[in-house]
């Protein structure tokens, strides 16, 4: 009898002290594509009067979980989300036991559901992500990737979207995603920025490290929900590059990107153009209207350009840039980071091989030192300098100047006054940096010109070259 009677306070005693509530206690995923999300957040709150925690998570190697605090307040929750990332396709059933304070046994949460396809690595919101220190293992020539188009609010696939491929500031690929919104190419292992568009979307384009543990990426469109005027805009810009032969043995093929922008924004010219500019064609660089230009890059390649897409927006709005060159034309590189140093001497604007090879080895790392880059620039500039020419320094940067750069704006205003101007290209600049910038372009005699995306690194370069340089 006293057995019974313990068995009973103890069972009424666990009721009476449980203090946590569990918004579920199971989930049922559904059916999951590869691109899926799969996770849920289970809220646990603290009904009782005296501070509770979670003690331990136990659950299978499938699932993995973060948790959005150590502990619960009177009245107060957290949440846990769970997520699961099955070993092979088909339906799957896990049980995960989350211990609290207030209670000797575990809330148990049932989690299962079907996923459709094979799973593959990288797919899952916290999962861990390949450092850069992590070296593939594998065949790299046997590397394939797979990239998804989906519509970003309802998650359907998109079929027939255009996604372009670029490593290293080129294009490499320009392919169509089949029926279930993707596509699977054999592509070099590195850097690789996406550019996808579909029709009714607004383009998307972003740079990521691809790898044998990186090798599904998703492309999240959104709807373009502008109403537009029955105005159709010029026909978009096509860059036109080879298929890399190591990836492709077949004869070479044309990659075409078609760079859709918005309708307000589809030639950029600082408010200064003269208004007969605007008029030409965005592609003229005639001798007859344009003067000769004697332009100096100062590169910033230091390691913060390493961050998201900076250097490869950078690299390609140099490879547009040299390609409108005429023979005239001079263009040197300067490229600074802890040092500052001479890349490329004055070559002729015929030279594109060169010019271009040099662009291709830029890598980024080191400190900023923005202020010897600027002079070393201004020195270069003078060596090649064209008399009735236009002779121009162009910082590239993605912020301000920290390094021996306090009195940089003494060398502008010098130079300034023996004809050589300075404009600065804001690669991805904040707000503090793009006043910081455009302040000294103008008191250089030039330009602030921002990029922020693929479009903007087509054009914004070329049209500030052609602002200086036109004759009337």
């Amino acid at each position: 009898m006293k057995n019974i009677l313990l068995f009973l306070f103890l069972s009424f005693s666990s009721v009476l002290f449980c203090q946590t509530e569990f918004s579920t206690r199971s989930y049922d995923f559904g059916e999951l594509e590869e691109y899926s999300d799969r996770f849920v957040d289970i809220k646990i709150t603290n009904k009782g009067l005296k501070k509770e925690y979670i003690l331990s998570v136990k659950k299978p190697t499938e699932v993995v979980y973060i948790v959005s605090g150590q502990f619960m307040d009177k009245d107060s929750s957290l949440t846990v989300r769970l997520q699961v990332n099955p070993k092979k396709k088909g339906r799957f059933n896990y049980s995960v036991d989350i211990f609290t304070s207030d209670k000797n046994e575990a809330t148990k949460i049932v989690l299962k559901g079907n996923l459709l396809n094979s799973p593959r690595d990288n797919m899952g919101a916290f999962q861990s992500c390949p450092t850069f220190g992590e070296r593939a293992s594998g065949n790299s020539l046997d590397f394939e990737l797979t990239v998804v188009t989906l519509d970003k609010e309802t998650r359907e696939p998109l079929s027939k979207s255009q996604v372009t491929l670029l490593q290293n500031g080129r294009p490499i690929g320009a392919y169509k995603t089949n029926k279930a919104g993707k596509f699977e190419e054999k592509i070099p292992l590195g850097y690789t920025y996406f550019y996808g568009k579909h029709e009714g979307y607004y383009p998307v384009e972003y740079g990521t490290y691809v790898n044998f543990k990186r090798n599904y990426i998703v492309l999240e469109l959104e709807r373009d929900k502008r109403i537009n005027e029955p105005i159709l805009p010029p026909d978009p810009p096509v860059i036109v590059a080879e298929v890399p032969k190591e990836i492709n043995q077949e004869e070479p093929k044309e990659i075409v990107i078609e760079i859709e922008k918005e309708l307000e924004k589809e030639v950029v010219l600082p408010k200064e153009a003269p208004v007969a500019l605007a008029a030409l064609d965005p592609n003229d660089f005639s001798d007859d209207k344009f003067k000769p230009v004697n332009i100096v890059f100062v590169l910033d390649v230091s390691s913060s350009m390493n961050q998201g897409d900076k250097i490869e927006l950078m690299k390609f709005a140099l490879y547009e840039m040299v390609n409108m060159l005429r023979p005239q034309d001079r263009l040197s590189l300067v490229t600074y980071s802890s040092q500052a140093r001479v890349l490329l001497n004055a070559a002729k604007g015929n030279e594109k091989a060169e010019a271009n090879a040099k662009v291709e080895q830029l890598k980024a790392s080191g400190m900023t030192a923005g202020g010897s880059g600027i002079k070393l620039g201004y020195k270069q500039n003078l060596k090649s300098y064209l008399d009735g020419g236009v002779n121009q320094v162009i910082v590239i940067t993605d912020g301000a100047f920290n390094r021996n750069s306090d009195d940089y704006l003494k060398y502008v205003r010098k130079y300034k006054k023996k004809g050589v101007n300075l404009s600065i290209v804001g690669i991805k600049n904040n707000e503090k940096d793009e006043v910081k910038m455009a302040d000294a372009a103008e008191k250089g005699g030039g330009h602030y010109i921002p990029i922020q995306k693929l479009a903007d690194a087509q054009n914004n370069l070329k049209q500030e070259i052609r602002v200086l340089s036109y004759k009337y």
